[in-house]
């Protein structure tokens, strides 16, 4: 039998149990949040505060705080302070909860500990955080809250009143975890011996516990997803609304004749789970400028942005920024005349706090957006749009080339492999390689504080819901 019809938007998710059901806890925030939090709170003479209020984003098995703003007390907000201990007022928590529960946000109290051993809660934080986390269940009872230790060793974070831990994760041109109790024992695969002489055991484990998100599995992306699962990733969200086509099957990786006429998502699916037995992979039929597509988006750790429209760039940069997931977009452009090379450039760029987006950087057509975002009635209404786009050119070993950077670019970020540039252009007529820099714009609506960086569900996403 041939392959079977799944409506747009419809989801399958191979081995699921590789997931898992036990729920876990993570706080997500800005890394210049975490340097301010150290410089006002460790090392100091007396026990300090702060408090992250921060949106809620929950699927099954997370629960992801994602900190929108972070306040440090007044002295006069404080009740009693000495080396071993700090008590905040009454009356500035119940201000604290007020504006959790008028906002639908997460509150999470962080308060620092002497010394450069790395910290654990105290008895009297238990029996100060009972008491505290009972007063907001009354303000704030639908939603959960947290709380954080920091001192010169480090940081812990358990929900509020519990003792479920925490992962605390930074987020900027690096991601950085810096709590996470989960159990990592056990030595890495022999089949990741020669990863982990250059990656080390800790960041062969870190890339196993990853869910790494793929929007488009064509040219760049399959080869993306093929590298991923070569490197140990095994936690996928894959997405794209289109067939494998007879045109395809020059550049998309994994892809044989016999796949004519099945979802890209599903070939993608079947080569990871053929280089690693067990890996999850949810497939997600659709466009990621549908808002129902988009949110899956949100469990991901990291986005790689694999598509070529302007709309769909253009709701992932949103994500990206909203919700403090990482992403690395990726290009190639060939251009020929009557069947002769012109040029052939590349284009790998990361989008993270701190780094300047596509809207700063110019690289969004507001028009081509405008057109990416209606439906198929709206486009047939619209006098501006003329036929249908022209395919462009494509040769694998340039989506190679780009794709290869791009999972560089990865590694990079979140395990530390030593490459600062996170906006690269490569022209393959000189040939050059070279770093680029844009300024980001302070009153971004995507990338700046006044935007809508790192806030959350608290914030809709600009996309399409029909």
């Amino acid at each position: 039998m041939g392959p079977q019809p799944r409506p747009a938007g419809a989801v399958l998710s191979s081995n699921p149990s590789a997931t898992g059901p036990a729920s876990m806890m993570e706080l997500r925030f800005q890394d210049k949040d975490a340097s301010r939090i150290i410089g006002e709170l460790v090392g100091r003479e007396t026990e300090r505060c702060a408090v992250m209020l921060a949106s809620r984003v929950a699927w099954p098995g997370m629960d992801r705080l994602v900190v929108s703003s972070l306040d440090f007390p007044a002295d006069e907000n404080y009740s009693d302070r000495s080396l071993i201990s700090a008590q905040l007022k009454p009356e500035y928590i119940a201000q604290i909860g007020k504006r959790a529960a008028s906002q639908n946000l997460s509150a999470v109290f962080v308060h620092s500990h002497p010394g450069s051993a790395p910290p654990e809660f105290s008895k009297i934080d238990d029996d100060g955080e009972a008491h505290l986390a009972r007063f907001l269940s009354v303000r704030a009872p639908d939603t959960v809250h947290g709380a954080v230790v920091v001192s010169a060793g480090g940081w812990c974070a358990r929900r509020l009143g519990e003792k479920t831990p925490m992962r605390v994760v930074s987020v900027g041109p690096q991601l950085q975890v810096l709590f996470d109790d989960a159990d990592g024992s056990g030595p890495p695969s022999l089949k990741f011996d020669r990863q982990v002489r250059a990656l080390g055991s800790a960041g062969q484990k870190y890339l196993e516990s990853l869910t790494v998100a793929i929007v488009g599995l064509g040219g760049t992306g399959s080869i993306a997803a093929e590298q991923l699962a070569h490197l140990g990733v095994r936690k996928f969200i894959l997405i794209d609304p289109d067939r494998i086509e007879t045109t395809n099957l020059n550049r998309v990786a994994g892809s044989r004749i016999g796949d004519v006429n099945r979802f890209k998502t599903d070939v993608a699916a079947e080569m990871v789970a053929g280089i690693t037995p067990g890996a999850a992979c949810k497939s997600i039929i659709g466009d990621v400028t549908r808002t129902a597509i988009a949110r899956e988006l949100r469990a991901a750790d990291f986005i790689f942005s694999c598509t070529d429209s302007h709309g769909s760039r253009a709701v992932i940069q949103q994500i990206a920024y909203q919700y403090l997931i990482p992403c690395v977009d990726m290009g190639s452009i060939i251009t020929a005349r009557a069947g002769q090379i012109a040029g052939v450039h590349g284009r790998v760029q990361a989008l993270a706090p701190r780094l300047p987006c596509f809207t700063c950087c110019g690289l969004l057509d507001s028009e081509e957006v405008r057109r990416d975002m209606m439906n198929a009635e709206e486009r047939s209404r619209d006098q501006y749009i003329q036929g249908a786009h022209e395919p462009a050119p494509a040769v694998i070993s340039i989506n190679g080339t780009v794709t290869s950077m791009a999972i560089t670019m990865f590694l990079a970020m979140m395990v530390g492999v030593p490459s600062a540039a996170r906006h690269l252009i490569y022209d393959v007529r000189l040939p050059s390689l070279r770093a680029v820099s844009f300024t980001s714009n302070p009153n971004c609506y995507v990338c700046s504080s006044r935007g809508v960086l790192a806030r959350g569900d608290s914030q809709d996403l600009f996309t399409r819901d029909d």
